[in-house]
Formats: C-alpha cells, structure tokens, sequence
C-alpha cells in the first residue's frame, strides 16, 4: 500500500493490519481440528461468538473496497465466512442476530468474485435462521439473503433454489408477512421481507403458487398496499409485479376486483414519489405480458393508464441535463409499457392518440417540439431542417430505441379514420414518420460503417430498421404511402445510393457464407426488406441481386433450421425477468424464434407482389434457390408445422400469392375427407342446373354458420313440416335442401365448401375473384383478407381449424 502525504495511507494499512491481528486471535479461540485433523471454526460458547462476530465487522468496515483483493482479505476469507456460517447456524440468541447483521456488511463489502466460492454455505445458513422468533433477525436474514441472490451467477441459481426449497423460504416469508401486526411493529420494518420474496418469485417460477394461490397472504398484501405509506407499497407493487409474472398469478390479482388497478393508476400519479410510479409501471408491464391476461384486465382503467403514461412522458420536457436519473428510469420504464401495450389491437390505440403519445414521443425525440412543426403547413425541406436540427442535439438517446419500437407498433395499429378527422394538432405524425425516414437516411448512407460496427451500435439500428419495415408494410395506406414517398425523396437515385444498397447485398452474403454476428446480419437483411419496399427499388436493382439476396437466404433459413428470436439480440426488449414469465397460456411472440426466415419472408412476398402488379406473376427468379412446387410444399408445412404466428402468416401471404389461398393445417385435411363422401350429410346444395352436393349442417355451424339455411332448428321427425328423402346412390337420409341462387358460381360454391372443410383451396385469377365475392357474402372475413392479397397485419393471431363450437349448443342441434 502507497504512503501519501502526512503518512494518513499508512496510518490506515497499519489499522487494518491491528484489526486483521485481533480477529485472527478470536478466530483462534474457536478453532479446533476434526478427525481429518482438518481446521474447523466451532464453538457454543456465547461470548466467543459475540466477540468473533464483532471482529469480523470491525475487520470489513476498515477494509476499503478496492483493498479487497489484497492477499489479507482474500487469506482470511475462507475463515471468516465459515465461522459466521457456524454461528448463525448455532442460533444462538444474540450472537445470532449480530451474525446476521455481520453478513450483510460481509455480502455488502466483499466483491462477489471472491465471495462466489461460499454463496451457498452463507445462503444456508442464513435460510435456516430466517424464521428465527425475534423480527429483527428475520429482517436482517432476509436483507443479506436478498443481496446474495440479486448477484447469484446463472450456474448457481439451480443449486441455491434447492437450498431455499429444502430450508422452507417461501414458506416461512409468506407466514411471517401473513401474520405479521402493525399494532407491534411498524410495517416499514418488514420491507426487507416483501422485497426477499418478490426477488425470489422474480427468479424462481416454481415459487409463485404457494403466493398467490394463499389467500390469506393475498389479503393481507391487499391491506397494506392501500396504506398511504409509499415506501411500502412500493414493496408491495414490487411484489404483485413479481406475482403478475405468472399468468395465472396475474388473473387471480385481476379477479380482487379493480382496486388493485386503480391503485396502481394512482401511484402512477406525478405527485407521486418517483421510485412509487417506477414500480407501477413495472407492475403494468408484466399484466400486459399477455395480451388476453392483460387487455381484457385493463380493459376498465384502459384510459387512466395511458392518460398517466403521457402524463410522465411529458413532465419530464427539461432539458436533458436536468432529468434526474430517477426521472430517466421513470421515463424508460412509461416508454417500455407503451411499446409493450402497443402491441395488441384495440381500443387503447385510440386513446394515446386522444391524449397525444405523438406530441409526446416528439418531445422526448427533438426536445421542446417547434411551434411551426405543428401550427402551419411547411414544405418537406423546411420540416426536414427543422427536425433534423431537433434529432442532432440527441435527447434522452437511451430512450431512442424504445420511440422506434412505439413508432412501429403504432404505425401497425394505426386507425386512418380516428386520427385523421379527430386531431386538432396538425398531423403530428407526419413529423414523427420524418423523424425516423431520417435516421433511416443516416444509416443507409453510411452503410459501410454500420456493416462493421460493433454489436451494440448495430442493436440500436435494429429497432429504427425495425420502425421503417413496419412503416413501410403498414395495413394504414396513410402511413405506408406517406413513408414511402418521404423516403423517395430523401433517397433520390443515383451513384452514392446505389454503391451503399450493393454494400447491403454484400453484407447478407458475407452473413451467410462468414459467420457474421446475427445482429448485422438482421440489420442488413431489414435494411434489404426496407429498400425492396421503395419505389426506386427496380432502378437501383435492374441485375436483379437483391432478388438473388433474398431468394438465396430464404433457401439457407429453410435448408439450416436457423432459430433466432429478438430478445436474443435487442436488450432493450429484457425487463423485470420477462423471460422469466410463467403459465401465460398458447400466446406466441408473433415474430417468434424465426426472425430471420420471417424477414426475408416479407422481401419474398414483396418481390412477387412487385410482378403481380404488372400482371406477370413472375416467379421464375425462384428457380434460383428451388422448384416453385418444392417452396409451395415447404410453405405448406411450415402452416401447419409449429412455428410462430407470423411466420405462418407470411407463408400463407405468399402461398396466396401463387395462386393458393387459406390457412393449411393437418385436422384441415383429415375433415376434408368429410366433403368427398356423403355419410351423415344432412344438408343438400342445389345449384340452378340440377348439380347438387351433399355437405354436413354441424361442420357449417361451427365454421361457417352463414351458410346453414334459416331458422334451423333440431331436426325431428314427428315435426309435420319435416321432409326427407333418401339418396338413391348413396342411401344417406338429407335431411334438408336448399336451392341457392343463379348469382352463385358453381366453382366458387365448391371452393368455398373446400375452404369451410379444409381451410385451404386452390384458384386461379378469374375463380379467386367470384370466390372473394361470395366469401365477403357469407363473412368469411379471414379467407376475404387472404383471396385479396393483403400483407398480414404484424401481431395478428393465426387462423386456426376450430371446430369447438361443434361440441357446444350449435352442435348439440345436429347431434
């Protein structure tokens, strides 16, 4: 150790070096040699303990942490924890109680890197204690225990569950919270408890029932979240937020009734107390984990939520030198519950624009939003200025990524009808589009750059590239037109462009062929998705090697099974152990462990569609990679494989595209064999020219109900206006029949029997067309949306072959 001036450094060392003598002579009177003649520290006696408890602590105190490493401390570690370990261990009354306080300082002072070699043995001992008689104790136990495991290494996690299942943690934390009396002690004491548990349910899954299936614990964590005390509700809030990451956890916290909700709306309040509102917001994200767990929940408190997000992220319009950390975290945590909530479809959407989330993301993007942006009209160069001046002086640039993800999401959800005749600002979204149409700019034109970045740089392009695809592919033609006419003039074509679109194309080859790192290959490839969805795309790509790119990489996803998810590369999207969530039911992420087929499933799509719209449906280019019938076969498979929502959803987009339309699935097949015999028909088609086919009433009931003829009721035959006949060929009884109308096409009749059977039909151009007509008749509304050709709405669910309803009342009727 250094001396300084005045000798202070040395004074310290030579301190240190007296309280390292003294706690190796207390160390000394328990010390004895086992059979092994092996060094063990054990002793009963209550002043020894006392005294080697109160030598450890004055030992830690005086060690500065960066001396920790020094061979002193890391020497007498081994000694130190395994005499502490014993004496919680003895429980004996006041040795013990100090011990436990000696281990918080030890688990507090001591980097984990050298305490890594004893977290078990600590962590026993002082689960063993924790259901000690006196509350301070329990207190204290629960303080170092929930050190330890906040900073557990991953590879300990399995061996120190075992340890908390075998010594009863949970258990005793749920006893000592459900009984415990504010009468006798004030309820701020047992905070360390509520916060040990919510760590623990963090964590662990398994966990979680024996908490929220107590409903006395329930209860009891009920009436002290309603207390006005905030830093224990905080703890609470911190809890249910845990609780909520189990889907079932979530539901039973919903079914109390909406005071839980419009508490946590309240602590979402700016009067509020800011670590208070962070936990609220935690506690909302993990209720929307789920979209059916968490919308239909929220559906009563939907607007005093988003209400109280825009509120925070609006408050915070200082300058970014006088946001306070508290403030950011606030910020990030209201941003990540909106990309969250964003997501699903449905009334919510509407109330962020009611209550202006783009007047908001503006602020937090450019600052104190200009006036002029949103009082008069401003040619696109002016904006342009404007905004890019705004994006230069780089607000809150950790939050960036969460704007584009909200971006993304609600250019996918955006209702044309409610924002354009409602908003009173100017179109406000119109800047916001410009906003990201320049950083998308930025990035392209210095494509080379991006392609040998690091990792974490190419993360952050992620989610803008991510905004501008789903900008690109909006179902809003509002959106979708205005994005890529912006794009077209900031991208005019020439040289510069051309060169940075082929560095593009060279760093998905690259990916391919080198190993490169999955995140430069998914900004590359979305950077290739965003460019093929531009007008100027057949000029800058006329030797068609964007097509070769594309096709060439559906064929390497296809042929190596390449899995991939986002949380696996985006950091932004981990929170509060969401990966951790448990029992949140079939809900798939719509993107899935398939990004990368998924993308280039959109360029696929997007290629073919750019033939079609010239009449020549050109897939020839596909021969490139493999036989259109040999990618027809896979995309049929992946269907009615177990993949994620969107990839089948594009696979079936594709397939509707060559001439193949619906949603093939395994049962699909099996039912259709159903339709080509006539057992157990009951129902008879007749067309105007005498062709009749014989279909099943309780198959039309269940798939399309539209079809089944009026006022049908179970049949009986005593009923005098009951008619039947039976079939000369097939001896089956009809039991009804119905003559349809000259309107109805023969062919599309029998498709659209094919598709209520199968879920799926063949068809050429002229048959789809008398089919979309007679499947908007009978409301088909999925098969509509298919025979159009419409790009599938990114976060739709799957259409699956359900014939539930076929074991309800509608098909007791046929029974």
């Amino acid at each position: 150790m250094r001396s300084s001036k005045g000798g202070g450094r040395v004074e310290s060392s030579s301190h240190i070096h007296t309280l390292h003598r003294r706690l190796h002579d207390a160390l000394n009177l328990g010390t004895r040699f086992n059979e092994q003649n092996t060094r063990k520290w054990m002793c009963s006696d209550n002043e020894v303990q006392r005294h080697v408890v109160r030598s450890i602590a004055a030992f830690i105190e005086s060690v500065p942490r960066e001396v920790c490493y020094h061979h002193l401390v890391k020497d007498s570690l081994p000694d130190i924890v395994y005499s502490l370990v014993w004496i919680l261990e003895d429980k004996n009354g006041a040795a013990s109680s100090i011990a436990a306080d000696v281990a918080i300082k030890l688990v507090s002072a001591i980097p984990n890197a050298l305490l890594k070699p004893f977290i078990l043995d600590l962590s026993h001992a002082l689960s063993c204690l924790l259901p000690a008689h006196q509350i301070q104790i329990s207190v204290a136990c629960a303080t170092a225990l929930n050190l330890i495991i906040s900073n557990v290494p991953s590879k300990n996690e399995e061996a120190l569950w075992e340890i908390l299942k075998k010594s009863e943690v949970v258990p005793h934390l749920i006893g000592i919270i459900r009984n415990f009396s504010g009468a006798v002690n004030p309820v701020e004491c047992v905070q360390p408890l509520f916060s040990l548990l919510s760590t623990i349910l963090c964590r662990w899954p398994l966990s979680r029932f024996p908490v929220w299936s107590d409903a006395k614990l329930m209860e009891a964590l009920y009436d002290i979240y309603v207390k006005p005390d905030f830093s224990v509700r905080a703890e609470v809030l911190k809890l249910y937020s845990a609780i909520a990451l189990c889907g079932i956890g979530a539901k039973k916290l919903l079914e109390r009734g909406e005071g839980i909700l419009q508490e946590m709306v309240e602590c979402m309040g700016h009067s509020r107390p800011h670590h208070v509102r962070i936990e609220a917001f935690r506690l909302a994200q993990c209720i929307v984990i789920n979209e059916e767990i968490g919308l239909k929940g929220m559906s009563s408190c939907c607007e005093p939520v988003v209400k109280a997000i825009i509120n925070a992220m609006v408050e915070c319009n200082l300058p970014p030198e006088m946001v306070t950390n508290q403030q950011i975290c606030l910020l990030e945590e209201a941003c990540r519950l909106v990309a969250l909530i964003t997501r699903w479809a449905g009334q919510h959407q509407n109330y962020f624009w009611k209550h202006g989330i783009d007047r908001a993301l503006l602020c937090l993007l450019l600052g104190k939003c200009p006036k002029q942006l949103y009082e008069c009209i401003l040619l696109l160069e002016d904006q342009i200025h404007i905004v890019q001046d705004g994006l230069k002086s780089n607000c809150f640039p950790g939050l960036r990524v969460h704007i584009w993800e909200i971006l993304g999401w609600l250019a996918t959800n955006f209702n044309e009808d409610v924002y354009l005749n409602k908003s009173s600002n100017g179109l406000l979204i119109d800047v916001l589009l410009l906003c990201a149409c320049l950083e998308f700019t930025e990035l392209f034109m210095g494509w080379r750059q991006i392609c040998q970045s690091d990792v974490v740089n190419a993360s952050k392009n992620e989610s803008t590239l991510r905004a501008i695809m789903m900008m690109i592919y909006s179902p809003s033609n509002y959106i979708a037109s205005k994005t890529t006419s912006m794009l077209t003039k900031m991208l005019e074509p020439n040289k510069s462009y051309l060169r940075d679109f082929r560095h593009t194309l060279t760093g998905i080859s690259c990916g391919i062929i080198s190993g490169m790192p999955n995140i430069l290959i998914v900004t590359n490839l979305l950077c290739l998705i965003c460019c093929v969805g531009l007008p100027q795309y057949t000029m800058w790509d006329k030797n068609a090697e964007g097509r070769k790119a594309i096709v060439s990489f559906v064929k390497w996803c296809l042929s190596n099974e390449v899995h991939l998810d986002r949380l696996s590369y985006s950091p932004h999207l981990h929170f509060n152990f969401h990966e951790r969530a448990c029992c949140q039911g079939p809900s798939k992420e719509w993107e899935g462990r398939n990004v990368l087929l998924l993308y280039s499933f959109v360029g696929l799509a997007q290629l073919i569609q750019l033939g079609s719209l010239t009449n020549e449906r050109d897939t020839s280019f596909l021969s490139i990679g493999f036989t259109e019938d040999g990618l027809i076969s896979q995309l049929q498979d992946i269907c009615s494989g177990c993949y994620s929502p969107g990839l089948k959803w594009y696979a079936a987009h594709i397939l509707s595209l060559m001439g193949f339309y619906g949603f093939p699935s395994k049962f699909g097949n099996k039912i259709a064999r159903a339709l080509e015999g006539c057992a157990y028909s009951d129902i008879r088609f007749i067309h105007t020219n005498g062709k009749s086919i014989n279909v099943h009433g309780v198959i039309l009931a269940a798939r399309c109900a539209s079809l089944l003829p009026p006022n049908r009721l179970p049949v009986n035959e005593k009923d005098p206006n009951y008619s039947s006949f039976t079939d000369k060929n097939s001896s089956v009884k009809i039991q009804k029949e119905v003559c349809l109308s000259s309107h109805v096409d023969n062919d599309a009749m029998a498709k659209l029997l094919e598709y209520v059977y199968r879920g799926y039909l063949q068809a050429g151009e002229e048959l789809a067309k008398k089919l979309r007509s007679l499947a908007k008749h009978c409301r088909i509304q999925t098969l509509v949306h298919i025979l159009c050709r419409r790009r599938p709405k990114w976060g739709t669910p799957f259409p699956i072959f359900n014939l539930v309803a076929a074991l309800g009342p509608v098909g007791h009727h046929f029974s």
